[in-house]
């Protein structure tokens, strides 16, 4: 099959850092092309990718987030696509929505995975006008704000199953890795933390729009010697800090779309505490790779009794549910069921 992984340019692909969408695209896209697929990345100059390349921009533009600068190399990006558009057997979007008038008038096979949150008041109407764009969830939440929404189906994000190793035993420290948001609340896992006695080791971003929240509400909480932000880690560094953590808090106060760091916390056996917001009941199984809770004080019991938890069988649902491989198939039956169908229509 030939086929077009489209990705967003504010990050390279495999990002070396931050960047949990283009980190789902370079595994997909290395799966298809091991099982021998023809692909086409659209993605930055200094993408790493056994597909062929096709790039608009350099390097990513990260920087550029927040002005208008980003949209005319995005432009480009789609014009480069126009003119190879019928090259392919089906183009997989990446890019939330702007593609949509473009990719309804090439008349070739699309879909388009939706990486972010729905429950925004401009989607609706946008969703409603473009409801002929089949469209792919990432976990069942995140379609509750557009239930009417061309959905294909919702497929589960996936890692290579060699990416982390499996550590019967944790350490001495909790981990949250991520970002820096009042969404993600940093604050609450401090606090969980704190009261555990146990030393937190914090691997974040901190993007430009943050730094106030930062500054004023999470900096402060940093005085305390149990906690440590490191900052922005790469793969090898966060593959170190999550397979020997104890746990992963992901204390988050928002409707998660999916929630990637849960599944790599899972693959290295550590298991999560998470609060029941977003996708969070989907991905956890509750007492089994971890505890799902709802308030500051079943969390701080949650981290107390973490030993509880068998790492094994975080393990093991990660290989049961979350392998790259697993994430492929199920992308490889959506293309071919849009290609066997003129007009699909899904359920």
């Amino acid at each position: 099959m030939k086929i077009a992984q489209f990705s967003p340019l504010f990050e390279r692909v495999p990002p070396k850092a931050y960047g949990g969408t283009e980190r789902i695209i370079s595994y997909l896209t290395e799966e298809l092309v091991r099982r021998g697929h023809e692909v086409t990345l659209f993605a930055t100059g200094d993408s790493s990718t056994d597909a062929r390349l096709v790039s608009a921009v350099d390097q990513p533009l990260r920087q550029e987030v927040g002005r208008q600068s980003w949209l005319a190399y995005y432009a480009m990006q789609l014009d480069q696509l126009a003119q190879m558009a019928h090259s392919f057997d089906v183009i997989h979007f990446h890019t939330e929505y702007m593609h949509f008038p473009l990719a309804r008038m090439l008349g070739v096979p699309h879909v388009t995975t939706v990486h972010g949150r729905l429950d925004l008041p401009e989607l609706m109407p946008l969703y409603k006008r473009f409801n002929d764009c089949p469209l792919v969830s990432i976990s069942n939440s995140q379609r509750n704000p557009l239930p009417a929404a061309n959905w294909c189906d919702t497929i589960y994000h996936g890692l290579p199953s060699d990416m982390y190793a499996f550590m019967p035993t944790g350490g001495d420290y909790f981990a949250f890795v991520g970002r820096v948001s009042p969404e993600k609340r940093l604050d609450r896992a401090i606090e969980i933390a704190r009261a555990c006695g146990m030393r937190l080791y914090i691997a974040a971003k901190i993007d430009q729009m943050d730094e106030p929240y930062f500054n004023s509400e999470i900096k402060p909480l940093l005085r305390d010697p149990l906690v440590e932000y490191i900052g922005e880690v790469g793969d090898r560094e966060k593959r170190e800090l999550l397979e020997h953590a104890s746990a992963l808090l992901f204390p988050v106060d928002w409707p998660e779309p999916f929630g990637l760091v849960m599944i790599e916390a899972f693959a290295c056996g550590t298991p999560v505490i998470a609060y029941r917001n977003g996708s969070i009941p989907e991905i956890m199984e509750d007492g089994v790779t971890g505890f799902v809770v709802t308030d500051q004080e079943a969390a701080i019991r949650a981290a107390q009794n973490i030993a509880a938890i068998d790492r094994r069988h975080c393990r093991d649902t990660f290989e049961r549910r979350f392998t790259v491989a697993t994430m492929a198939e199920n992308y490889l039956r959506i293309y071919q069921q849009i290609l066997d169908s003129d007009a699909p229509s899904f359920p």
